[in-house]
């Protein structure tokens, strides 16, 4: 009788026990969801903070992004210029020629910063051209039209002073007139925010 009552015991401790544990699980299992439902919840604040603060690029993320361009644009300028100057070449040939090498140079360093990032070079040619072009063709636009204006700029020679100060005021210009457009295509995730993505 003893032994069925410390089996009895025995048997209510055991079910208490599971009661206990099984209550627990209980318990845990909607704070658990809760926890589920918070990290989501904060992710999703996340991704809208993202979206938020993507909207709002600062001048000067628009001004390197520029800077990166006329870097490209600089220097397939000057080679196209000193090239066709020297070659003797006729205005219109000098210019389409610096304009072609201005988009070569720019698309170049472009497509290098985006493969240092690994991926293969078909992905990195369409980010470059995703990136620049918008960019160098404005830049291109202003910067010739302004040497075009200019009196005697397009007839300098190497030598000639005027050359080297239209040329440089010009791409002051474009740099300048290119900046706004860059701030407005990385605020909508086009232009060089497209390239950032890889850096990150």
């Amino acid at each position: 009788m003893e032994h069925d009552t410390h089996h009895g015991q025995h048997g209510r401790h055991d079910h208490d026990v599971d009661h206990a544990e099984h209550a627990a699980h209980v318990d845990h299992s909607p704070h658990s969801a809760h926890a589920d439902h918070a990290d989501h919840a904060d992710h999703a604040g996340h991704n809208r903070h993202s979206t938020h603060s993507a909207g709002k690029v600062g001048w000067a993320m628009a001004a390197r992004a520029t800077l990166h361009c006329l870097t490209g644009c600089a220097i397939g300028e000057i080679l196209g210029m000193v090239i066709g100057t020297a070659l003797g070449w006729g205005n219109m040939a000098t210019m389409a020629l610096a304009i072609v090498l201005a988009f070569f140079f720019g698309y170049t360093l472009t497509l290098r910063s985006v493969l240092k990032a690994g991926v293969d070079f078909g992905t990195a040619l369409r980010v470059a051209f995703a990136a620049d072009t918008l960019s160098i063709a404005v830049m291109e636009l202003i910067d010739n039209g302004v040497i075009a204006l200019w009196p005697g700029a397009m007839d300098a020679t190497l030598a000639d002073t005027l050359f080297w100060g239209a040329l440089a005021i010009s791409l002051a210009v474009a740099f300048v007139a290119t900046t706004p457009v860059n701030k407005w295509m990385i605020g909508r995730g086009k232009g060089h925010a497209v390239v950032h993505r890889y850096h990150h």
